[in-house]
């Protein structure tokens, strides 16, 4: 009954003020004209979903020609309300309380009370109190895609205007709140009264901006009068006559990068990281900054970073440094220029299953991260090795099936600046073709199961210094050539449960440079020449193995904790010969008495050169596992446990049949390797030796003598080495497994036991599991929170005895520890000792605070070539990223 009277109420008001008749408009203006027919109007109304729709019906007769007055209303109206509807005639108001709702068009209204004055064609909203006098049930406006939350709001069905009194609005990273809120339109907004904050708590925030005077366009920007910054409700001295803040829907928008300040005691003042970002397209975007210090240094970087979804990603990074120290006329003045350049480049497989082409370069002046003013990179500092790969292959589904790649490398010594690169490297290979074998027919026997390859590797080899890289120099001393292999293989059983295999390789080596040598009487000493022009050799060898598998078992019993051990050894004797090549060796005389000696115009080849001894070795090696089954503590669980007691022992030598007993010795050192992983897999141990079975001389060289017959022990063992590492951490405890996919870092460790980087461009937190998303509701107490903490442990030991020194070469352990010492507090060290030097190894300390919408932190490497300390403090939300305050000390590091 509510409901229909609701609607007829509503019913009348639309026909007084939008369906008003030509007729009763014909008698106000007195028109004598009177229509045949009358234009007639009726609403149609859902009852059950509270749904009212003003429609116009026309007769069938021609229409009048006065125009007839629109409804206000342009679409359907849908209502309801918990506790009541209250329908007020005589002030024409219609109130609906209690999680009332309203719907109209692309407008959504929640609130504890709406009121609509359907005089006026307007809508209030408010919010009510509950049985505690506490307001809840805050009105809830939203238009589209934007959402106000105010405490009451008065809006004009027909203007589409709207006053609101304490709004709130979420928008992008920004929350809004403002004291007066006049909407003009769809896309305009004017505020009074108003705080911007990227805080959580938009009524009691950390830190806003104050402004009395705002235009906001949703989605777009926000333009204001006088802007104050006040920090924990107290003001700064921070201010702006006025403020442009960017809020666009877009991933990223263009805009200056406002740099840091610095200072350096023999560089002077500096101004980093200033420059602009370039938002071009949605796949790919630029980053140009620059540095400058007051003496003369100045830095500029280049990156760049691209995708295509199903297709590709990348970045590429440019960086380039003039580096001055000190001041011109003093003694300790030096200049110079460094500069790195990193690619990296992947491509989806699902865009092309048949080709590939990836990239990862790290290529530049070798003391580059050492001497960088813009970076920290302890992991770089401390690895010696640049390496770079650009590679390119394609399948070609033949048959048989063909591989092609074509690469360039890169690998450069950071101590020696030596370089190595091949540009390019033609890889092709054919896969294996079985001659004697159908196609989909079984392969068994020593006939059916002979196959055959080709490959080609071609190179275009150059070695020089990162000072001569790229320059002439460089070019003149390519090493060029080529070499195809076809090996020929079978494998078949012998009496069951041996498995034997055969084959022969063939070589053949193309170079378009060799060598020459002569002794020069003019000069009294041997010279050597380089030859242009094609030259090739051919070589091939003989190989074949024979091996086995057996298995032990070691039963204690099903009522004991250890069931049983399993010892699995794999025992193989192979057989390798390759015949003497000496037909391409020449000679020459050695000094001027005319001793003759041999040498091949290959050498110094990036293939090798054929030997002129041939090779007739045994060898002889046999592998070890070992695995226990053990009761499981799970009671629940009838199958005993597996685990793994030695994951491999390993035993090797070899037996030279062509050994004289002078020249050469019959036996190799044995060499012994093993390892295991303990604590569920945490802990990785390895370890292994070198025994020499023959003695030595005063002079330290072997000697056809076992080492048991000159007074010592069956082997003596020459070298040793062990390695563990343990990585434990609290989400090891959890249900929720450990991430694995973890991004390499600090110069290609995964771990940070050589500190965390700091590029002093990023400065995101040091520490990975920053999680904002956490219920800070949740941690109650400081016992009850959960803390979590990762521990990364290393040792390392090397024992060298090739002399009879018997002498520790190395060992080091190092640790890796970080902790959330509080819910907000966080924690960690790199640190390690060498107890040969005696001395504490790299060092690096690191603490960090979630100030909520701010984040500090503070790095300090105490001493060391790298020491140095860094303090941050700066809000983490991307847009406000530029209001920080970055002070750092990097020790003063001498161009070398």
């Amino acid at each position: 009954m509510r409901t229909n009277l609701f609607n007829i109420v509503l019913l009348s008001f639309f026909l007084t003020l939008g369906t008003t008749s030509a007729y009763s408009q014909d008698i106000k203006k007195k028109n004598t004209a009177i229509p045949s027919k009358k234009e007639t109007t009726k609403a149609k109304e859902d009852k059950t979903k509270n749904i009212i729709t003003p429609e116009i019906t026309k007769d069938s007769i021609k229409t009048d020609t006065v125009n007839v007055k629109k409804a206000f209303l342009e679409g359907k109206v849908r209502y309801k309300s918990q506790d009541y509807t209250k329908i007020d005639q005589k002030k024409k108001l219609i109130t609906l309380y209690d999680k009332a709702e309203l719907y109209y068009q692309d407008i959504e209204l929640k609130s504890g009370i709406i009121v609509m004055d359907y005089d006026k064609n307007e809508v209030y909203a408010g919010r009510i109190k509950d049985s505690t006098g506490k307001y809840t049930q805050y009105p809830n406006f939203k238009q589209g895609s934007n959402v106000v939350e105010p405490d009451s709001i008065r809006f004009n069905f027909k203007t589409k205007k709207a006053l609101i009194w304490n709004s709130r609005s979420d928008q992008g990273e920004f929350k809004i709140k403002a004291a007066v809120t006049k909407k003009e339109n769809d896309s305009v907004y004017f505020l009074k009264g108003a705080r911007f904050t990227t805080s959580k708590d938009v009524d009691n925030p950390e830190y806003y901006f104050q402004t009395n005077k705002v235009k906001f366009i949703p989605g777009k920007k926000v333009i204001t009068g006088l802007t104050n910054m006040v920090i924990a409700d107290v003001p700064t001295p921070i201010a702006l006559p006025f403020a442009y803040f960017p809020m666009s829907k877009e991933t990223s928008v263009s805009g200056i990068i406002l740099p840091n300040y610095n200072d350096s005691n023999t560089r002077g003042f500096s101004l980093q990281n200033f420059g602009y970002y370039f938002a071009l397209t949605d796949h790919y975007d630029l980053t140009v900054l620059g540095d400058y210090y007051t003496n003369g240094s100045y830095g500029m970087r280049v990156e760049s970073s691209y995708a295509k979804r199903y297709n590709y990603r990348g970045n590429f990074n440019f960086r380039f440094e003039n580096l001055i120290n000190s001041e011109r006329g003093y003694p300790d003045y030096s200049k110079q220029t460094i500069y790195n350049i990193q690619w990296s480049h992947s491509k989806d497989s699902k865009s092309n299953p048949n080709s590939s082409f990836s990239a990862s370069v790290n290529l530049g002046s070798s003391k580059y991260f050492q001497q960088s003013i813009n970076s920290a990179n302890f992991g770089s500092n401390l690895n010696n090795t640049l390496s770079s790969s650009v590679s390119y292959s394609k399948t070609f589904n033949s048959i048989p099936q063909v591989r092609m790649s074509l690469s360039a490398t890169h690998s450069q010594n950071t101590q020696t600046s030596q370089i190595d690169m091949t540009l390019p490297t033609l890889q092709l290979s054919v896969d294996r073709v079985f001659p004697f074998a159908k196609g989909d027919g079984i392969k068994k026997g020593f006939i059916k199961n002979i196959n055959l390859q080709y490959n080609l590797n071609g190179r275009n080899s150059f070695v020089t210094t990162d000072s001569l890289f790229f320059k002439p120099e460089m070019f003149k001393n390519a090493q060029v050539g080529m070499q195809h292999s076809i090996p020929i293989s079978t494998n078949f059983k012998i009496f069951k449960y041996f498995s034997a295999s055969a084959s022969a390789n063939y070589n053949e080596v193309w170079y378009l440079k060799t060598i020459r040598k002569y002794y020069d009487t003019n000069q009294s000493k041997v010279v050597q020449e380089t030859i242009n022009g094609f030259d090739a050799f051919r070589t091939y060898s003989l190989s074949s193995s024979i091996g086995t598998t057996i298995y032990g078992t070691f039963n204690f019993g099903n009522d004991k904790k250890i069931k049983s051990i399993r010892h699995v050894m794999r025992p193989s004797i192979s057989y390798g010969y390759t015949p003497s090549f000496q037909k391409y060796y020449d000679t020459y005389a050695e000094d001027a008495s005319g001793k003759m000696k041999s040498y091949t115009r290959f050498e110094g080849g990036i293939y090798g050169f054929p030997s002129i001894a041939n090779s007739n070795n045994i060898g002889f090696e046999l592998s070890n596992t070992f695995e226990a089954k053990v009761t499981d503590s799970d009671t629940t669980k009838v199958e005993p446990k597996k685990i793994m007691l030695l994951n491999n022992l390993n035993f090797s030598t070899s037996y030279d049949l062509n050994a004289d007993g002078k020249t050469t010795l019959a036996w190799s050192p044995v060499r012994v390797s093993g390892g295991t992983q303990l604590f569920k897999n945490k802990m990785n141990l390895n370890f292994g030796a070198t025994l020499d079975p023959y003695a030595i001389d005063n002079s330290g060289n072997r000697i056809n003598v076992y080492n048991i017959n000159n007074g010592g022990s069956l082997f003596r063992m020459t070298s040793a080495n062990m390695t563990i590492n343990y990585s434990i951490a609290s989400s090891d405890f959890d249900d929720k497994k450990k991430n694995d996919d973890q991004v390499k870092r600090n110069g290609g460790r995964e771990d940070d036991l050589f500190g965390k980087s700091r590029d002093l461009l990023n400065q995101k937190s040091q520490f990975d599991d920053t999680d904002d998303s956490k219920d800070e509701d949740a941690i109650t107490t400081f016992f009850k929170s959960k803390l979590p903490w990762d521990m990364t442990f290393a040792y390392s030991l090397t024992y060298g005895n090739n002399n009879r020194e018997k002498k520790i070469i190395n060992n080091s352990i190092m640790i890796s520890a970080n902790a959330d010492l509080t819910p907000k507090w966080k924690a960690g060290i790199s640190t390690g000792y060498d107890f040969v030097q005696k001395g504490v190894t790299f060092t690096q300390i690191r603490f960090e605070r979630d100030l909520l919408s701010w984040r500090m932190d503070f790095n300090w490497t105490p001493f060391g070539d790298y020491s140095n300390w860094n303090f941050f403090i700066g809000i983490k939300s991307g847009v406000l990223s530029d209001i920080k305050w970055n002070k750092q000390r990097v020790n003063d590091r001498t161009i070398k």
